[in-house]
């Protein structure tokens, strides 16, 4: 069960309260919380222990990966769930940004290097993260699942990985 986004006026007490109370009636195996920071996660995961966050991450929002989210998570050798992990559909639209074409110009190389469609090819960039993120898929279609697990059996390589987040941010990686 996720507690869906922070509250300003959470009582981490009480929820760990809550947390404890359904757990000892078996109505809920664990407990994880969905965009919350480092802070509020820290907090919270004081006084019960939760086994995610589910976070954005995708190549078009890089946040996570810069404001120690994932660090956390690592750190706790838990797993991080990644929302809207190919952008919302943005790359994938008739959108012009400097950003979107720049990621589709590499991506349409690095696909072909490993075989892989769009999608698949964002798909396989998060799966690189040492973090073990898990993409939230929002499809019921079998054909696009199927998809995703040929993203999942690819793993690409360090620089191909740092080639698209230089895409994404418009400048080199130092």
């Amino acid at each position: 069960l996720l507690i869906h986004r922070p509250d300003a006026l959470m009582d981490a007490d009480e929820v760990a309260e809550a947390f404890t109370q359904l757990q000892a009636a078996g109505k809920v195996l664990s407990f994880g919380v969905s965009n919350f920071t480092p802070r509020q996660f820290e907090l919270l995961h004081s006084r019960f222990p939760l086994t995610t966050n589910q976070i954005e991450a995708n190549i078009l929002h890089l946040d996570p990966f810069l404001d120690g989210t994932l660090d956390q998570l690592q750190q706790h050798r838990l797993t991080p769930q990644a929302s809207s992990p190919l952008g919302g559909g943005a790359l994938f639209g008739g959108e012009q940004t400097e950003q979107l074409v720049r990621i589709r110009e590499v991506s349409s190389s690095l696909g072909e290097k490993y075989g892989l469609a769009l999608d698949q090819l964002l798909l396989a960039w998060l799966l690189r993260h040492p973090s073990g993120i898990r993409p939230v898929l929002g499809t019921t279609k079998i054909e696009r699942m199927q998809r995703a697990v040929k993203a999942a059996n690819v793993e690409i390589s360090r620089e191909d990985w740092y080639t698209l987040w230089s895409a994404s941010t418009g400048s080199r990686v130092p």
